[in-house]
């Protein structure tokens, strides 16, 4: 398992270009967005032993920039020009002509030390400018790495928002018969690529949620958990592979999550047919109860400042969605209407809460603020639940299982209710959770 805290914790030095301001932007809160046509050439191959890192970085950026649904990079077929030197400026006169609006040159070259040293240059075509220019350092392994965060970079320098490609996705991989369902915890890239099992399906495994915190922290995943045949919430450390029970309470725990500063896991503790809502401090082991209500009270989220818990409650006769103070004070519901809501999950920006809404025959995922106004929906499945925010809360990965309940899948949503997409995995998977930034 070290080579997964490897790939997390790999060093990297950059250095920054004086950017230049330009007109070259996307607005990311429009609902009805044209994608940016970028042109991204193969990054030049400073040896003839760099090519397939040179070209494989480029083929990663096009694929980041375009999943996002804000960029279109261009057909290779299509450019005139070719880059040869990514320090002299580029011809975006022939940029131009294939209509390029943003245009990514780049260079891939072995160290003497063993390192690769990866640069890259985004340039404003119509306004004949540079934008942003960097400098990476790293293992050659961690080649991929280093596509994801020039995507992520461009991405910000464009939008003005924070980029999420470099970061990984903890689910649950399902294969084998009905009656026979092996459920696995597993780990991947944004992209889908790199997937890892961590257990081996020899016990059911749930609810897998990664810690919001910076490194090292954010290499901890907690889950539930049958091992032993009795449902318990785990620690898993990525970069040790080490796995620890949370506590040893006599009855059922489930649905954990972390605190934002991830020193804390929010859970639901079931006793006599009845869960509530209890917070663990991972410093002291000490436990403390939150909700006291003979309802089912479950699936609590941290608001992203720590001051707020949203939940489910059937306390008002049906699964509703509720919000109250981390202490357990002020509980009240905010979430009305018709329908069933659930698995409430608050965005990193603090302004939305996503959830899932069973409403005729129907489940799909939508949004709403903290007081419960503006409630939309974005998901157009069949069966869609379990939402998880990117770590820039621009964008929504679910659960699809298509009809006749076979084939569970992972879909991505932006927040505008665009951009609908099936995420790569091996298999069937379910229940995705969203890491933090990796860098």
């Amino acid at each position: 398992m070290r080579r997964i805290g490897i790939a997390f914790a790999a060093i990297l030095t950059l250095t920054m270009l004086s950017p230049v301001l330009a007109a070259l932007t996307v607005d990311v809160n429009q609902a009805n967005i044209q994608p940016l046509p970028i042109a991204i050439p193969d990054f030049v191959a400073a040896t003839p032993n760099d090519t397939a890192a040179a070209q494989n970085i480029a083929k990663v950026v096009r694929a980041d920039l375009d999943r996002s649904g804000l960029f279109r990079p261009l057909d290779p077929k299509s450019y005139i020009d070719q880059i040869t030197n990514i320090n002299v400026q580029p011809n975006f006169a022939n940029w131009r002509v294939i209509t390029a609006q943003g245009l990514v040159t780049g260079q891939a070259a072995m160290q003497p030390d063993g390192r690769l040293r990866v640069d890259f240059r985004l340039w404003d075509v119509y306004g004949g400018s540079p934008m942003l220019g960097l400098q990476y350092f790293t293992q050659p392994a961690n080649w991929r790495r280093i596509a994801h965060m020039i995507s992520d970079a461009i991405y910000q320098r464009i939008t003005g928002e924070k980029g999420y490609f470099d970061t990984r996705i903890v689910f649950i991989s399902e294969s084998g018969p009905a009656l026979a369902r092996k459920k696995r915890l597993a780990v991947m890239d944004e992209d889908g690529a790199n997937p890892i099992f961590l257990t081996n399906g020899s016990y059911l495994v749930l609810t897998p949620r990664f810690n919001p915190a910076t490194y090292p922290t954010a290499q901890m995943i907690a889950y539930m958990s049958y091992i032993g045949g009795k449902p318990r919430v785990y620690l898993f450390d990525l970069e040790s592979g080490r796995q620890e029970k949370l506590g040893d309470f006599p009855n059922m725990q489930f649905s954990p999550r972390f605190s934002p500063d991830g020193n804390k896991v929010a859970m639901s503790l079931e006793s006599g047919g009845n869960s509530d809502i209890y917070v663990m401090d991972l410093r002291t082991r000490a436990t403390t109860r939150l909700t006291y209500d003979p309802a089912i009270d479950t699936a609590p989220s941290f608001s992203p400042d720590g001051k707020q818990i949203t939940f489910e409650s059937d306390r008002s006769g049906s699964q509703q969605i509720y919000v109250m103070n981390a202490d357990g004070s002020n509980q009240h519901r905010i979430s009305f209407g018709p329908g069933r809501n659930g698995t409430p999950v608050w965005s990193p920006r603090g302004d939305l809460i996503a959830f899932t809404k069973v409403e005729s025959s129907a489940i799909r995922i939508g949004v709403m603020r903290p007081d419960g106004s503006g409630e939309r929906m974005l998901s157009t499945g069949w069966e869609d639940e379990g939402p998880t925010w990117a770590p820039n809360g621009r964008v929504l990965m679910f659960t699809r299982t298509p009809p006749g309940g076979r084939g569970a899948q992972i879909w991505s949503i932006d927040v505008t209710g665009r951009n609908e997409r099936r995420v790569a995995t091996p298999g069937d998977a379910s229940d995705p959770a969203w890491s933090p930034l990796i860098q």
